[in-house]
């Protein structure tokens, strides 16, 4: 029996209900199912938006990490050697595209690049350390993007759009196959030291439900409790929040009720549960201090280690996609300097290393779907000093879309092979190129989708990561 006076407000519509209820009743059934409602969302269990579901077909991924390289590594000085280079260190060089900015002469590579493993892979000496996994690492050394701009390049890497607002790679995967950890976000980003350039954009859930945005954390903390901010209470014990929680939910799903079960504020109540629910286990997760040393010390103790081992303990706990930055703005755009480049593969290479060997070692490999890269490449040529655009040191490289190298492991891809290559300088895809929709499509038919036909329905469109143009599954990537 209820302990409240009867409010006999409970019991009348507004004139907006009377109205959407009478008037236009059967129109917003027919509006609702042009738009969506009921198809795309109906599959989801509003009660559990992180209940595991089946994709199209038998995924050989379970799960997904993606290291970024933001700001665009240089493919000539990273895993695609271009000996011609040499050759024309300090000549003009043929056939150069347009670029952003002006460019001079050509410029060796400053590494030394050596084979590795049975496939002999030739990879930089500054990820020396990576290069002995080459047997399992899928080289695409014939990426292609859009422009030659951090926003947009950044953009089309994680949505797949450069200019619109879309759903992240993180997103869609999440909302695909939701989580197998209930006590967790289903997906985490990781930059150190504030957010990298586009901020939460890049993982952004745009028009899926809200739940499905990355939750962020800035791994520059080294204190467990202030990873996640305020995932403690110091106020309330567990029995107590969880009462005080049941009352905050009582209120807002009758709040929610009355305005027809609103995404953004069931996302916001969600998120209320999720928090609650992180308390014990994300602590747990976050701890590395549980880790024995001679594990700590092989991933590193720098920021990209820290957040790479983190990341080691989130997937074995169920979460679904994870993605690691190498920090705010964009570290890897060496327009002053290419040997910034030895520097900056210091801090990731013993990283990335270690979670491959730690992988393999717990049995989690062959599901877990690697990615290395960035939005772009760098050009093959010097750039040249202009305006505010550098230091003028002359030994820099700029943006580079037009061919660049992202490489794979695990998760159904294979391993030892290189696909398809740049030009004899290194600057654009000429053989087998692979457009950044396409690596999208490889991603989610390895996860089990079909891509053209994962969609939402949004505005009475059908949306999908990989756009509307033809696209297809590069099959030659995948085991």
């Amino acid at each position: 029996m209820s302990h409240h006076a009867p409010n006999l407000e409970h019991h009348f519509l507004t004139r907006r209900q009377l109205l959407g209820r009478l008037g236009m009743g059967m129109g917003s059934l027919a509006l609702g199912e042009l738009l969506g409602a009921g198809k795309a969302e109906a599959a989801l269990n509003a009660n559990n938006p992180f209940g595991v579901r089946q994709p199209h077909f038998a995924p050989t991924a379970k799960r997904v990490i993606h290291f970024f390289m933001n700001g665009g590594p240089s493919q000539v000085d990273t895993f695609d050697p271009k000996p011609m280079l040499t050759k024309y260190d300090g000549q003009a060089l043929p056939n150069i595209l347009k670029t952003e900015r002006p460019t001079g002469a050509g410029m060796k590579s400053p590494f030394k690049f050596d084979k590795y493993g049975e496939c002999g892979l030739e990879v930089s000496e500054i990820f020396s350390r990576t290069a002995q996994f080459a047997d399992d690492m899928c080289v695409i050394r014939s990426m292609h993007a859009d422009v030659p701009n951090h926003e947009p390049s950044l953009g089309l890497m994680n949505t797949g759009d450069g200019r619109l607002h879309r759903p992240s790679l993180g997103s869609w995967v999440t909302y695909g196959l939701g989580s197998e950890n209930e006590n967790l976000p289903g997906y985490i980003s990781m930059c150190p030291k504030g957010m990298p350039t586009r901020r939460a954009k890049n993982w952004q859930s745009a028009f899926l439900p809200s739940i499905y945005q990355g939750t962020y954390i800035n791994t520059e903390n080294t204190d467990v409790d202030k990873l996640v901010e305020f995932i403690k209470n110091t106020s309330l014990d567990m029995k107590q929040q969880r009462r005080q929680l049941d009352l905050l939910y009582e209120l807002n799903h009758n709040h929610l009720i009355q305005r027809d079960n609103d995404q953004q504020l069931d996302a916001r109540i969600q998120s209320y549960e999720l928090a609650y629910r992180m308390q014990m286990e994300a602590t747990d997760a976050f701890d590395i201090s549980k880790e024995p040393e001679h594990i700590r010390k092989a991933y590193g103790e720098n920021d990209f280690g820290r957040q790479t081992l983190i990341a080691r303990r989130l997937l074995e706990r169920g979460v679904r996609f994870i993605q690691l930055w190498t920090g705010a703005g964009q570290p890897w755009d060496s327009h002053d300097e290419i040997l910034d480049h030895a520097r900056l593969a210091k801090d990731v290479d013993g990283a990335i290393a270690a979670f491959m060997a730690d992988m393999k070692q717990r049995g989690l490999f062959d599901d877990t779907l690697m990615i290395w890269g960035g939005e772009f490449g760098r050009t093959p040529a010097v750039e040249l000093p202009t305006p505010g655009a550098n230091a003028g040191k002359q030994r820099g490289r700029d943006h580079n879309h037009y061919g660049f190298t992202n490489w794979l492991a695990g998760g159904g891809v294979k391993g030892g092979y290189t696909h398809g290559a740049t030009d004899e300088f290194g600057f654009a895809a000429v053989e087998k190129p692979v457009h950044v929709h396409e690596l999208h499509a490889t991603l989610l038919h390895a996860l089990g989708f079909d891509h053209s036909k994962f969609t939402f329905k949004y505005a009475g469109l059908d949306f999908r990561l990989t756009g509307v143009e033809e696209c297809k599954v590069v099959t030659e990537l995948l085991a």
